[in-house]
This record gives C-alpha cells, structure tokens and sequence, in this order.
C-alpha cells in the first residue's frame, strides 16, 4: 500500500448596511481606521455557537468608512465647540467656527463629549464640520423669512471654505463614491432578509498500522455546506443547509483480515455530507428565534443537540462539525450529544437575574425524533426512535463554564446509540450510521431504550489557553438477552490559541472511545480504546486554514491484540 502522505497541499455573499450621513456632520477621518480581529476567540459561557458574520472585499471600503471612529457611532447634538473636550482652541479657525457652532447649532458630536476619540481634530472632521455648517446656513437661507444670517457670517464662511476647500471637496467625493457603491450593493444583493454562509472542506487522508494500513489506500476527499441564513426580525434565524461531499471514513481491519464493526477514527467532514458521492441534499433546517427571556429552536431536519446545547469545547467545537475545529468526530463534542437527532424543538431558559449562585447559569431542554416524518406503525415523532435532553448550565465570568447533562432515547430494532439521527435501518451500514465510538457500545440487536449521564467542563486560565473535557456514562435497557449493557467515554484537550500567529490553533487531545465491555452475542473485546489526537490550524488568510493532523487508535474494537492505527490528515478550508 501507498503510505505516503501529504503528497500535495491543496490550498457570501453577506451585505453590511453602511450608516451613510449625507451631511458631512458624520464624515470619518480616512486615517484612523481600526482594524477588526482576525478571528474571534470564542468564549466557554456560551449556550450555542453562532455562525461567522463575513464582510466581503467589495465592501470594504464602505465598511472602513461607515465604521470607523468609535464603537458608539449615535451621535447627539451640542450646542459649543467647546464641549468637544478633545479639541483645543488653538487658531483662528477654530475660533470662527466656534462662533458659528453656537449661532447656529450645526455640528453633532458623540454622547461622551469628544469628537473622535483621545487625539486631536484633524483638518479632515474641521472639514466636515465646517460643511455641516454651510449646509445648516444654505438651509436658513432658503426658508428664512427674516435675516438670520450675517454678512460676517457669510464672510467667515467664506474665508474658511478658501482655507479648506482641499478637504471639502475631498469628503464631497468621497460621499458620491460610497452612495454609488452602496446603490449598486443594493441592487444587486441576494436578498434583504438572507446571507450565505459557505464552507468547503478539501482533506489528504491516509491511515497506517499492519492490516489496517494496508486495507486503505491514500484518499483525497470532500464536503461542500452552503448555508442560507434568513432573519426575519434580526434576533432570529433561520438555517437552511445544502450539503455534499464524498468523504467516508477508513474501515479497521483486526489481525483476522476481518472488518471491525467501529466508528473509531472518524472525521468530521466525513460525516454530513449528502450521500457520499457528492450529490447535494438539505442537510439541516432549523429555526432559532427568542420567545420572552427563553431562546427557542426547532428543527424540521437535521436537528442536532450541540445546535442548541453548550458542549463545552472551545476550539475543538466548530459548528457541528464545521471544517475549523479538532479533526476526529470524537475530540469535537461529547459523544452524549450525538444520541439521537432529526426533528424536534429545544429551548434555553435563563436562571436568575445577574448576580448570586443563579446568576450565570441556564437550563437546556429539547426532544429530537428520528423518524418525525413517517407515519409508519412504530415511526413518527412520539413512536420512533428519539431523545430527550436535559442540560444545566453554569458558569463563573467567561473563565469557566460547566455542564450536567441527561439524555434519555429509545432506538429502534436494528438501531445504534450515537446515530446522531440516522433511525434504525437494518438495511444501513454501521458506518453509515454512526459517528463515534465501538459496535459493543453502540449497537442494538433488539429496540431498547437508554439513559445517560455526562458532564463537561471548560477552563480558560489565558486568553491563548483553554482547557476542557467529558465524561460520559450510557445505561441500555433491551429487549433482547444481548441488548442490556453500560457504556463510558471519556476525554480532554488542551487548546492554544494564536499560536504562532493570530488566528492559529494548536490542539492536544486524549480520551477513550465509548466502549462496553462483557456484551453477549456482539463482538468480543474488553480493552479500553484510547484515542490520542494532535492538530495545527493554520490561518492562511480570513477565509482559508490549512490544518494537518494526526489521530492514533490504539486497541481498536476494544481488542489490543488488533494492531493500533494512526492516521494522518491534510485538512484545507475555505469559509465564504
């Protein structure tokens, strides 16, 4: 077999509004523009992970303009220059415009009295304040009934429009060209009320170790989401997601040549992607809106536990399964919130009013039906296979945050544990089926129904370090002499963020599988799997992270007379 990787490195439209004041009383410096932060560092206290906002580089310039200056942009009127307490009067200038300003009340500045920040007023803001007040006096001029206005007056003005007249004309042009820009924005954008958000996922795989190795061949794969994200009312969105890919994970091979029935080693982009032979599906679509103090999520398809629940794994986590986290399906959430998944509604209901033992906490529930859309005898939302989740949060400031969870499902005949909402379908392979773990914890010979326990936890000492971890414990209930048996998983990882450059991301992670030990009638193996895994996402730019990996299993299918597998990843990504 071909062992050699890494052969090659394969390396939305989203409208911003731009706050355009017509009158140059909010016309921006060009010079002090400041930069926004390449990537935002996620913080562990929050609920659910919402999608990156991307500007587009055709808008720049609008952004950099409407923008720029303070965080505050609401601007109020005053009545004297000298309540501007970062200009000093220091020339004649300011002096006539000063006279000016409180004749005739034509300059707005900021709620905390400064013009633009802790530095001096530059000609560029004179400018535009002088031109407030040419349009306030043009104004006068034309609807005044009486002689408002002086023939000093109108000499000053005149003397300093001379003195300015490079900055006038230079903010004059600028206004035409971002009101052209903004039009042609307008008329040619998607829509007013949605924005596509895009990410492709191009990964270099191999696997080594003995049979497994040379079971495998060196792969090149894909997986391609295009999400439209519509807001009716700007608190609420609503996803609908296409996918396609043809990304599959590696099969484990024992030392009998036979194929291990485990999910272990599987990737994230080898999960979601349509049907694996890049034919496009709707992969997810679901609707987030806030209900009085509660945020309330419905799922018509796709519906997933980590859309809506904290899973409590900062930089490992991305948007289920997103191309820019850990690697393995495993080191991304815990396995407790791929138990079930389809159809359904959840909730987050805040506890408590800021402050006290309640303050930072909330409570998570929701209920996800497999198979909600058939009418079947067996089937449908209350009938079919489903999972019930119960989640409470707590943090302390947005260093730690911690979570209990309980997750109560039923699966069919035929059915697996960490399906993620696939159902119970005899005639669908175990990989098919399953994300994460071993055939003796996962698989249902008989419908059985199932409770479990898990707590996650999430520490940031730094701001470039965070630390965070699981524990899973599953309790099975069948209705076969096989089918009663317990299930454990466990993990950690360590995350360092910026490391290297802004925006880059080292990972360590470890933990076990979810394994279970001494079933009958279901493949023999009573080792722990241990799962070891190793990432560096690198930020090639905003929109594009080169990530290689490795992941190493040892004991797979919980035998360690099975040789360990490692494979080894080259993962490129582009978010539009």
């Amino acid at each position: 077999m071909s062992s050699i990787l890494w052969k090659s490195l394969v390396v939305s439209p989203a409208v911003l509004g731009a706050t355009l004041l017509v009158s140059a009383t909010a016309i921006a410096a060009p010079n002090k523009t400041t930069e926004a932060s390449l990537v935002a560092q996620p913080t562990v206290t929050e609920v659910a992970q919402q999608p990156e906002i991307l500007a587009q580089t055709t808008i720049d310039q609008v952004n950099r303009y409407s923008n720029e200056g303070s965080q505050n942009n609401s601007q109020s009127q005053v009545t004297s220059v000298s309540q501007f307490s970062d200009v000093q009067p220091t020339d004649w200038a300011f002096q006539a415009l000063q006279s000016l300003v409180e004749r005739y009340g034509c300059i707005a500045g900021y709620p905390n009295a400064t013009y633009r920040g802790n530095r001096a007023l530059t000609r560029y803001e004179f400018a535009a304040g002088l031109n407030a007040c040419l349009d306030r006096v043009n104004e006068l001029i034309a609807t005044a009934t009486a002689d408002l206005v002086t023939k000093q007056d109108l000499a000053t003005l005149q003397r300093l429009q001379e003195e300015f007249s490079a900055e006038l004309a230079t903010l004059r042009g600028r206004v035409d060209s971002l009101e052209a820009r903004t039009a042609e924005l307008e008329a040619n954008q998607f829509s007013t009320t949605t924005k596509l958000v895009g990410e492709a996922i191009f990964a270099v795989s191999d696997v080594f170790g003995e049979n497994t190795g040379d079971a495998n061949n060196t792969v090149f794969q894909n997986r391609v989401r295009l999400d439209l994200q519509t807001s009716f009312t700007g608190r609420d969105v609503l996803h609908t997601r296409l996918a396609a890919g043809n990304a599959q994970a590696f099969s484990l091979v024992d030392n009998g040549g036979g194929v291990i029935n485990s999910a272990e080693g599987t990737q994230t982009f080898q999960v979601g992607g349509g049907t694996g032979n890049n034919s496009v599906s709707i992969d997810r679509l679901t609707y987030e809106a806030p209900v009085g103090p509660a945020q309330v999520y419905l799922a018509a398809t796709g519906g997933r536990h980590s859309h809506y629940a904290a899973v409590n794994n900062p930089y490992f986590f991305d948007q289920t399964d997103g191309g820019n986290g850990a690697l393995s399906t495993f080191a991304s959430e815990s396995p407790i919130y791929r138990i079930g998944g389809g159809a359904g509604i959840a909730l987050n209901l805040p506890l408590g009013q800021g402050g006290g033992i309640l303050g930072n906490s909330s409570i998570t529930a929701g209920y996800l039906a497999s198979d909600a859309n058939n009418p079947g005898v067996g089937q449908g939302l209350t009938n079919g296979d489903y999972a019930a989740l119960g989640q409470l949060n707590f943090s302390v400031g947005d260093r730690l945050a911690l979570a209990a969870t309980y997750v109560h499902a039923y699966n069919g005949t035929g059915g697996n544990l960490f399906d993620s909402g696939a159902g119970s379908n005899v005639n669908n392979t175990f990989a098919g089926n399953v994300a994460v773990g071993t055939g003796q914890a996962n698989t249902l010979i008989n419908s059985g129904s199932s409770n479990s326990y898990g707590v996650s936890a999430a520490f940031r000492p730094s701001e470039k370090l965070s630390v965070s971890g699981f524990v899973s414990y599953h309790d099975v209930t069948g209705s076969g002499i096989a089918d009663d048996f317990e299930a454990w998983s466990y993990g950690a990882g360590v995350a360092l963020a910026d490391f290297g450059k802004q925006g880059n991301v080292l990972g360590i992670f470890a933990g076990a599988q979810p394994y279970s030990f001494n079933r009958v009638g279901v493949a023999a193996g009573n080792d722990v799997p241990y799962h070891f895994e190793g990432f560096y996402k690198y930020r090639v730019s905003d929109n594009i992270s080169v990530t290689p990996g490795v992941i190493w299993l040892t004991s797979p299918g919980q035998s360690s007379e099975n040789d360990d597998a490692i494979i080894g990843t080259l993962r490129t990504t582009f978010t539009f």
